[in-house]
Order: structure tokens, then C-alpha cells, then sequence
């Protein structure tokens, strides 16, 4: 049976390399996407292209009152288009970046980052779950600057560690139904994240590719294959684990 994967965030970025990434391995894929169905649809297009089945769906990952709906929506799509009621592995990928100094953060900004990558991540794996299949997969984004640390990121590193505590107890919770659970970390990365902070400023990015082994900071043809791999049954034995794809930044 073929795989259904939903990736939230897709219609750019890691979430669209990946959706990309999981058609190219013969899956299908529902996306989400908050506020650019034009992208989004481009990507569905490439993945129809392929042979392959997709959807999207709008969806602010901040609004944990829409994912009640949205589950209910996602189980109509997954008999209408597939004849089944569930779908097999979760890419919570959707976020954003906020730069600000500790001393600078408001308390605006530190609570979008806790909504959209901490709280909205648990309660919208809380409302799929009964539609994840037995044996399923979820893959949560985190990042390299867990590990390190950049002045500014301090906010947006802290909540994706909350992420990683997290994973480890879905993996625990989980596992009694199948479900393997882990963490992706990518390190620096050049796409439009954060407005493009690391693609579009030159110093930046050779910052971080200074302290990189291989020399140079990611692409997203650097992240979402391996997503997808993590994702497969080759690696169905791989379980509540922190994967840093960095190319081994701050060695």
C-alpha cells in the first residue's frame, strides 16, 4: 500500500523539498500550508507530476482551535481520494524565525515561537493521531542551535529544545501502537527562513560555513531527502532519536 505522508509548512522551504523528496520515493503527500495556496498548489503540481497523489490544505499552525476542523476535513480527503482512514507519517516542519537578543524579546514574539513550534506542534500530533496508522512515523523539526549557540536565537533554540523533550515522550507514549518518533536538526540553511537571513547575507553565511566540516552552509536538497529516508522502512528501527543534519557545524 502506498504511504501517505503529511508534511505541514510545505508550500516552501524544507517542508516543500521534503514533500518533493517523499513523491520522488513513491509516496503521496498532503500538505499544509498558511497563507500562499499559490505555492502550494505549485507544489502539489510537481508531485502530481511525478504519478504520485496531493493535496493541500490551509492551516495556521499557531491556532490550535483549527485543528479539530482540520482533522475532520483531512479524514474526508483520506477517504475521497484514497479510500482510507488514515495516513502512515507526520512531518511537523511548519514554523518561522525571530531574531532578538534576550534583553529585546518581547513577550509577543516568544509567545508565536512557543505557538506555532512548541504548543501547536503537541496539540496538532494530539488531534491527528487517530488517523496515524499503526506502524506509522513523526518526524519533528528542530534545529542545529540546540546544540550551539548565535546571539539572537535564544527564544527560538529554547523552544525547539522543548521539541526534542517532546519527541522523546511521543516515542515512549507512542510506541505501543508502532509509531516511531524522532527529531531532524538541521544546521544553517539557505532558504527564505527567517527571511533569508542565511541565503541572502553574505556574512552570515560565511559565518556558519566556517564552522562547518564540509565548508559550507546546507541546502534544502541537504535536508528533505533525508527526511525521507528517515521516514522509510529501512530505517523503521531508528526511534526517539535527536538527527543533527548539519554537515557538522560548531565541531
Amino acid at each position: 500500500m502506498t504511504k501517505i505522508t503529511l508534511i505541514t509548512g510545505a508550500g516552501r522551504g524544507l517542508g516543500r523539498n521534503t514533500a518533493l523528496s517523499v513523491a520522488r520515493q513513491g509516496g503521496d503527500v498532503i500538505i499544509t500550508y498558511r497563507s500562499s495556496a499559490q505555492e502550494a498548489q505549485a507544489v502539489v503540481a510537481e508531485i502530481e507530476a511525478m504519478g504520485r497523489k496531493a493535496i493541500a490544505f490551509q492551516l495556521d499552525s499557531s491556532d490550535v482551535t483549527a485543528f479539530t476542523p482540520f482533522a475532520e476535513r483531512l479524514r474526508t480527503a483520506l477517504r475521497e481520494t484514497w479510500q482510507r482512514e488514515t495516513f502512515d507519517r507526520l512531518v511537523n516542519n511548519a514554523g518561522y524565525g525571530e531574531y532578538a537578543l534576550i534583553e529585546k524579546t518581547t513577550e509577543a514574539q516568544f509567545d508565536g515561537l512557543v505557538n506555532v513550534h512548541f504548543k501547536g506542534v503537541f496539540f496538532l500530533t494530539q488531534a491527528l493521531l487517530p488517523l496515524i496508522a499503526d506502524g506509522g512515523r513523526i518526524v519533528n523539526l528542530s534545529t542545529g542551535l540546540t546544540r550551539i549557540s548565535y546571539p539572537g536565537y535564544a527564544a527560538y533554540a529554547a523552544v525547539k529544545g522543548a521539541v526534542e523533550v517532546l519527541t522523546r515522550y511521543m516515542a515512549k507514549e507512542l510506541g505501543g501502537l508502532g509509531i516511531a518518533v524522532n527529531t531532524v536538526a538541521p544546521g544553517a540553511i539557505e532558504t527564505d527562513f527567517g527571511g533569508g537571513v542565511v541565503r541572502d547575507n553574505p556574512e552570515l553565511n560565511k559565518q556558519f560555513a566556517e564552522i562547518t566540516a564540509l565548508g559550507r552552509v546546507g541546502v534544502p536538497d541537504d535536508i528533505g531527502p533525508m527526511i525521507a529516508g528517515l521516514l522509510s522502512e529501512d530505517n523503521r528501527w531508528v526511534n526517539a532519536q535527536r538527527i543533527e543534519v548539519s554537515g557538522g557545524q560548531g565541531l
